[in-house]
């Protein structure tokens, strides 16, 4: 028993070598989800999903630039970040809890209220143009204020006239759709 006890033991630290030589060289990519502790401050520690930009944030640290980058790497920015607010340099530990997950059929999704032919959630291919996506909601009621039409984009608010996309005074319509993108088509008013 005391040989099978100890060929187990043997298998988890290989395994743990092989698992920790991987995590070193892997890169973080958005999407992925990384649980950060710092020793000398507790209320620091905190789980943290790598947002489409490639970033995350920490109190202290602000926000930091990590895809592509190595655990190791991370970990060195993230306390030099955070130095300035300790007596002695932090130790801050960062571990992969979970990758990614692999789309095989990529997609962009808006959401589109007001007055448009169909409302709701609308699935982009990647790259789809603001004309493009019109043209998938299948354009306007005959009550919409073209004029007026809004494109909100996380706390920004683009106003967009459709009439001058259409006669090619606004380039508006080359604008690509980004993930969770908002087309608000007001109704128009009475004389409008």
């Amino acid at each position: 028993m005391t040989r099978f006890a100890t060929f187990l033991g043997a298998l988890a630290a290989l395994w743990l070598v092989a698992t920790q030589g991987v995590a070193q060289e892997y890169r973080v990519q958005p999407g992925d989800t990384l649980r950060v502790e710092v020793v000398e401050d507790q209320s620091l520690n905190r789980t943290l999903l790598v947002s489409p930009d490639g970033r995350i944030s920490l109190p202290g640290a602000g926000a930091l630039r990590v895809n592509g980058l190595t655990i190791e790497q991370i970990q060195r920015a993230l306390a030099e970040r955070l130095a300035p607010g300790f007596v002695n340099p932090p130790n801050v530990f960062v571990d992969i809890l979970s990758l990614a997950p692999e789309d095989e059929d990529p997609v962009t999704t808006i959401f589109v209220v007001g007055e448009a032919n169909t409302v709701g959630r609308i699935e982009l291919e990647p790259g789809t143009t603001l004309l493009q996506a019109f043209a998938e909601f299948g354009g306007f009621t005959n009550f919409a204020a073209t004029k007026r039409i809004q494109l909100r984009r996380g706390s920004e608010i683009y106003t967009i006239d459709y009439n001058k996309i259409l006669d090619g005074s606004s380039r508006n319509g080359s604008v690509r759709m980004h993930e969770g993108d908002v087309i608000i088509i007001p109704q128009r008013k009475l004389f409008e």
